[in-house]
């Protein structure tokens, strides 16, 4: 996001805001739109604007939201406008944080990573390989923030043994204050064979951004993974009753990580900035040794492990109710995937007590249970993510009740109508990746999604599909280009993180950004058309 620099500048974002708020508010109403319509798109400019701009806390921003809401009458009172901070997504994300607490108290995270660069890093590619692998995979199940925040000093230690501790501090300081004397632990020859003219190494560069990049792709792979996911999932219920679950949407998120992700490799390692140092020998004795003095776990870690894997494990086969439902009597079938007949405990219509959401918030108690987490370490989550989205849930659905959402999309995509799928999908793809270098694609998604869902019925015939399928697809593509934002370090936390560390210049970042930016609107775009065509079609509708 587009912060102000400074006390003075915040105020001034803030009052154009208002006075962009109330010159909307005020406005003749357009055709085709209600005057609560209106008052909710006056909202929107009003979050929107501070959201990109980054002038209040995205958290203080959403709380906005509802009071606005009910200031202008778009809700009778209060407690309408707050509905959306209780939606059952919420919680999932709630659950999902918790359960991330329990794997970084016991460093089972930090294991996995080490773990697996020990196993695979024996070249200086495989290396940054291995950190982006480790960082994909540990970002499905912990928020990327969280788990860029620990996988760059780790990536920062291995580099020291590849290109020595003085060339990478020197590197960090200052790019003219890299020279060739670099530290003389038998690292020094490749440090200095991979700085040149005074630059970061290429290895430093390709091992951070990987990180970063890493972070970002690998959240697309599980609901819980990043908050686009969730938003998705969130508005298609509110606004089409429609349900993705936790093994639907893995089927969709994890074959885009499994194309993307080689690429990005592949790209920063092979063509932007390869590295060049032949020995890395020291660094995966390195990982293998702080794996060693991690030792094994203790019997409480053991327990987390255990739970955490249990509930993956049950998110998936909660998802796999068609295949595994009729094989049970009826009423067991509804007690654990849900349906409207009799239950077990004698009741109609039941949620299934494997609906992901409540899997979820059950691992919380058996954490307890497990004697592994005190309720302080449960609570120390980032409640700010989790206020920011229940105002957007909140914004969303005032913006779909008063049928806001539907105007901006007719009036913004209506001249798409008719045009070639490739070419719809591109534009969305191209428009949520740009959104989202400007601001967060938590907020990116909250803005879009309810709009993508509403030009479903416009594209419906152009894809050949019900209002519903086109909704879907389209707002599916949407949320799942908001995590490929690469260029500048305010458009992720990701990306802002491994920025913060010194270790990287922003001219790097942008020349990686820009390139990666352009093609994965491509490779999305064309990957995107192949699961519409063979794929999402027996998963999505």
């Amino acid at each position: 996001m587009i912060q102000p620099s400074s006390e003075r500048g915040r105020i001034v974002v803030f009052l154009i805001a208002l006075l962009g708020t109330g010159v909307i508010a005020a406005a003749p109403t357009p055709d085709g739109l209600s005057v609560r319509g209106q008052f909710a798109l006056a909202t929107m400019f009003f979050a929107g604007l501070l959201w990109v701009t980054g002038a209040f806390p995205l958290a203080v921003t959403a709380l906005s939201i509802p009071v606005l809401l009910t200031a202008f009458g778009v809700y009778a009172d209060l407690d309408e406008a707050l509905v959306g901070f209780a939606d059952h997504l919420i919680f999932l994300f709630i659950a999902g944080f918790m359960l991330a607490n329990a794997l970084q108290k016991y460093d089972i995270d930090r294991r996995i990573a080490l773990w697996m660069m020990s196993a695979m890093g024996s070249s200086p590619r495989r290396l940054v390989l291995s950190v982006m692998l480790a960082t994909a995979f540990l970002s499905m199940w912990v928020s990327n923030t969280a788990t860029t925040a620990m996988m760059t000093p780790i990536a920062l230690g291995v580099l020291t043994q590849v290109i020595g501790r003085e060339g990478v501090q020197a590197a960090a300081a200052t790019a003219d204050a890299v020279d060739s004397d670099v530290a003389a632990d038998g690292a020094g020859a490749a440090a200095t064979a991979d700085v040149a003219d005074g630059e970061f190494s290429n290895i430093q560069v390709s091992m951070l951004l990987g990180t970063a990049y890493a972070a970002s792709v690998g959240g697309v792979g599980t609901l819980i993974g990043t908050p686009p996911n969730a938003v998705l999932a969130s508005q298609l219920n509110q606004m089409l009753g429609y349900e993705i679950g936790f093994a639907q949407w893995l089927l969709i998120g994890l074959p885009i990580v499994v194309v993307t992700l080689p690429i990005v490799w592949y790209m920063l390692t092979y063509v932007l900035y390869p590295p060049r140092v032949e020995d890395v020998s020291d660094a995966r004795e390195e990982a293998s040794r702080y794996l060693a003095e991690e030792g094994p776990l203790d019997p409480r870690g053991k327990r987390v492990a255990v739970i955490f894997t249990a509930t993956a494990v049950l998110w998936v086969v909660g998802g796999l109710g068609d295949f595994i439902a009729p094989h049970l009597p009826d009423a067991w079938a509804v007690t654990l995937f849900g349906g409207e007949g009799t239950s077990v405990f004698g009741i109609e219509g039941h949620q299934g007590l494997l609906y992901y959401v409540m899997v979820g918030l059950m691992s919380i108690p058996a954490l307890v249970l497990a004697d592994t987490m005190e309720w302080d370490e449960l609570a120390d989550i980032d409640w700010g993510t989790i206020l920011l989205f229940g105002g957007g849930i909140a914004l969303a659905d005032a913006l779909a009740a008063t049928g806001a959402t539907k105007w901006i999309a007719d009036t913004v995509f209506g001249s798409l109508t008719g045009a070639p799928i490739l070419l719809v999908v591109a534009v969305v793809v191209l428009l949520v990746i740009f959104l989202t270098e400007m601001t967060s694609n938590t907020a990116t998604a909250t803005i879009i999604v309810p709009i993508l869902i509403s030009i479903g019925g416009v594209f419906a015939a152009t894809l050949g599909l019900t209002d519903v399928a086109a909704a879907v697809f389209l707002s599916v593509s949407g949320a799942i280009a908001a995590s490929f934002a690469f260029a500048l370090p305010v458009a992720t936390p990701p990306n802002a993180i491994v920025f913060g560390s010194g270790y990287l210049k922003q001219s790097q970042m942008m020349r990686a950004g820009v390139v990666l930016n352009v093609l994965m609107t491509l490779v999305l775009t064309g990957f995107i058309w192949l699961l519409f065509e063979f794929v999402w079609p027996h998963i999505l509708w």
